[in-house]
């Protein structure tokens, strides 16, 4: 890595799930470098979605090396989930034709409902347990007597993963949504619900979906309810694989809650 950039710069990991991200320091000059990032940083990078790209370099290995601009700010708190310019951003990237091209480009196929149903049957084949889950088996159930109706054509490029420590702040108010390894076309709905559920209370949806640009309606709450079950699910199966006890119990009592 230190290669790329020359004499007189430090390297040194950014942290992350991956390990594949570094920070960059020489005097007051300070980079973000990710090997292998999303081949649609430029055109987040463009519409402002992500930190400026300033260069793309290819290794001999063929690996990918990015360097975006460090922005000086700060991770969002829980509770600024709220504000208006989350919501709008949010709107920006669902209505961003450039971006929906590109993924179509590479091959990205949507995420439809039946496929979602498809992936989990297969992971709870992979994962079975000693006991009948009655929870998990209704929620199941749920998502495929529902498959039909939340099903549509619009679909656009999701995130899949609005936690508040991907977004952003600079000094100067820039908002950014950064961490775009998961993201994938699917119904908006998607992002949606996750973002709502998890942050925002239910008597304050309306305001947060008209800075979005949406209007309440029964389908609208239907495909945000259906997507939050069926990411309960996916995010308790993550947690059965690596035996984590507690906290598979802390998403079943949730995905019990959602299908009272």
């Amino acid at each position: 890595m230190n290669m790329l950039l020359g004499e007189g710069w430090q390297v040194k990991p950014a942290g992350g799930a991956t390990g594949e991200a570094y920070i960059a320091e020489q005097g007051e000059q300070k980079l973000f470098l990710k090997r292998n990032s999303s081949p649609f940083l430029a055109v987040l990078s463009a519409e402002g979605i992500v930190p400026k790209l300033l260069w793309t370099k290819r290794l001999e290995n063929g690996d990918v090396i990015t360097a975006q601009r460090w922005i000086h700010g700060r991770e969002l708190k829980a509770f600024e989930m709220k504000e208006g310019h989350v919501a709008q951003l949010l709107a920006k990237i669902h209505h961003s034709v450039e971006l929906l091209d590109m993924f179509k480009r590479i091959g990205n196929e949507p995420l439809t409902p039946k496929i979602i149903i498809e992936d989990l049957q297969n992971s709870l084949k992979r994962n079975l347990f000693e006991e009948e889950d009655t929870v998990v088996e209704r929620a199941m159930q749920y998502l495929e007597a529902y498959c039909d109706q939340v099903s549509q054509e619009h679909y656009v490029v999701c995130h899949c993963d609005i936690n508040h420590n991907n977004w952003i702040i600079s000094k100067n108010g820039d908002l950014y949504l950064i961490d775009w390894d998961g993201a994938t076309v699917a119904d908006p709905a998607l992002d949606i619900g996750l973002l709502l559920y998890s942050y925002i209370p239910e008597s304050e949806w309306e305001k947060w979906l008209s800075n979005y640009g949406l209007e309440m309606n029964e389908n609208l709450r239907l495909r945000m309810h259906w997507y939050v079950v069926s990411q309960t699910i996916s995010v308790m199966l993550w947690h059965i694989e690596r035996e984590q006890t507690e906290e598979v119990n802390t998403w079943r009592d949730y995905l019990h809650s959602l299908i009272l």
